[in-house]
């Protein structure tokens, strides 16, 4: 089951590495920082701003 991030929450989070916005990716249930390359997981609504659990996008 997918959950929504909520609207607020997203408004005030940035990429910890670029300090820029981040987007909700819905599908993939991640919060993507383009200017980073990086896709941060949302696990049970709580996301995970770790360097280290972040996906890289792919180039």
């Amino acid at each position: 089951m997918t959950r929504p991030i909520d609207l607020w929450l997203l408004s005030i989070l940035v990429c910890p590495v670029t300090r820029t916005p981040l987007r909700w990716d819905e599908a993939a249930q991640e919060l993507v920082s383009e200017a980073a390359g990086l896709a941060y997981p949302v696990r049970d609504g709580v996301p995970v701003m770790l360097v280290e659990e972040a996906r890289r996008l792919n180039a």
